[in-house]
């Protein structure tokens, strides 16, 4: 009888694998971490085999390709197996101290979790945000070239998981680290809401005289087409050097390395669920280019940095605010539940230039009589609300909901929050939402402040054949 001993010996190298995947293994007199090359009717893989997700099926062997990506080779396509050595992985990348030189910039990054501070999780086969900011320097020596850094992990969350405690939290010590010296401060961030988050950044923080930039990446931290490392020497070079003391998010610009773009924290949005150059400005340009040459700046318009000027913290937020995104056939009942639970605001994602359907005037003519603030916005996402245009803009304006121009809907649902946050007096609330902070509204938006570009159109496609890479 295996004794205690040999079990766990046997569960290491044999580590997530069950039923015909277990089999094959113990049939070539394969383990976890056997650096091996397979002949399958499909052709030669060359690599280490990876532990099992334990949820995953068991048909099949999973392999690290020797050029860093991951395989799923079939058992029953394996003919033969050769072992050339055992390595196994650590995946944990041990904390570094940070060099520091008296001639560079002071920077605080402040982590909050994300897939720029992600590794693969083999129990499950997914992504966990388990590097500290440490663990950066680790992973990205090349950040000592740019800056001084000094990290703090505030949180180890996703981004979805980011909220009015965590907003708050942030802001506090983003402004510590500003009033305490730094010379800019990064925020490492999940992707999926860091607009989101860059938004209220902006409202919170305000009179920066240093740069606040975001950064995230699309890409988990040990895959060879990870955008994180070049990610965050742009974004560390930005708040040590630029010359932009707002709040802004620093990705990819173009799917290739060549360079990132700065966006402004109260235009840009998440637009692509994978490609790394997912952030877009909607309604305007990006504020700079930044790669390993510095920085250019595309727009002149900038807040420009001032060591000497005082920053003013805001740390306000009530999250009893909803976005209700209209869609065709949409019931009363949906703005009546929201009364009903204490909600203080809702902003609509509306149509066209701001509108939704009859059966919402009377819901929305109760909640404005319960006194909640209700704003429109256009779920196209470029352009402006118009609700002078047709009768049912008209109609909404005599209801009491208050046209936000051209302010994104994210946005517009974190300035409502802020603003109620800062006050109960809604004549106030609608002064501090319709007063711009950063650009959230704007006057015009410029000609190339629009640009979707439709594939199979003769004149797209020659473009993209000389600028794609």
């Amino acid at each position: 009888m295996p004794t205690a001993m040999a079990k766990k010996k046997d569960e290491d190298e044999l580590k997530g694998y069950k039923g015909a995947g277990r089999k094959k293994l113990a049939e070539l007199g394969l383990k976890v971490w056997d650096d091996i090359v397979l002949e399958t009717s499909r052709g030669s893989f060359a690599g280490i085999i990876l532990p099992r997700s334990e949820n995953a099926d068991d048909l099949h062997l999973v392999l690290k390709l020797h050029n860093g990506y991951n395989v799923g080779v079939r058992v029953d396509a394996i003919d033969r197996a050769q072992v050339q050595a055992h390595k196994r992985a650590d995946y944990h990348i041990p904390e570094g101290t940070f060099p520091v030189d008296p001639a560079k910039p002071d920077v605080v990054l402040l982590g909050t979790g994300g897939t720029i501070a992600s590794r693969l999780d083999y129990r499950t086969g997914a992504v966990i945000p388990a590097f500290s900011p440490g663990e950066l320097y680790g992973a990205v020596p090349d950040l000592a070239d740019v800056c001084n850094l000094e990290t703090k992990k505030l949180f180890g969350i996703f981004s979805e998981n980011m909220g009015r405690e965590q907003w708050l939290s942030l802001a506090r010590e983003t402004a510590r680290a500003i009033e305490a010296g730094a010379d800019g401060v990064v925020i490492g961030h999940g992707t999926d809401t860091m607009h989101h988050t860059a938004a209220v950044m902006t409202f919170m923080l305000q009179n920066l005289p240093v740069p606040v930039v975001l950064v995230g990446s699309q890409r988990s931290s040990d895959r060879p087409s990870s955008d994180a490392a070049r990610n965050l020497i742009h974004a560390c070079w930005t708040a040590g050097h630029g010359p932009i003391a707002e709040v802004m998010v620093c990705m990819f610009g173009p799917t290739s390395d060549s360079y990132g773009l700065l966006h402004r924290g109260t235009r840009v949005r998440k637009m692509h669920s994978s490609y790394r150059s997912t952030f877009r400005t909607l309604g305007d340009t990006p504020l700079a280019m930044v790669d390993s040459e510095g920085i250019q700046l595309i727009r002149q318009d900038v807040r420009r940095r001032d060591p000497g000027r005082k920053l003013e913290l805001h740390d306000a937020f009530d999250d009893r605010v909803s976005i209700v995104y209209y869609y065709p056939n949409m019931r009363g009942d949906i703005i009546d539940s929201l009364v009903e639970h204490g909600y203080r605001g809702i902003v609509i994602a509306g149509t066209g230039l701001g509108h939704v359907n009859q059966p919402l005037y009377d819901p929305l003519r109760r909640a404005v009589a319960a006194g909640l603030a209700v704003y429109m916005t256009v779920q196209t996402l470029w352009g402006f609300v118009q609700m002078f245009v047709y009768d049912t803009g008209r109609d909404l304006l005599d209801i009491g909901v208050i046209p936000l121009g051209n302010m994104l809907p994210e946005v517009a649902y974190m300035k409502l929050g802020w603003a109620l946050g800062r006050s109960q007096d809604l004549e106030e609330v609608r002064r501090i939402m319709l007063t711009p902070v950063s650009d959230e509204t704007t006057e015009r938006e410029p000609p190339n402040g629009y640009i979707v570009l439709q594939g199979g159109i003769p004149e797209v496609d020659e473009f993209m054949g000389r600028h794609y890479k």
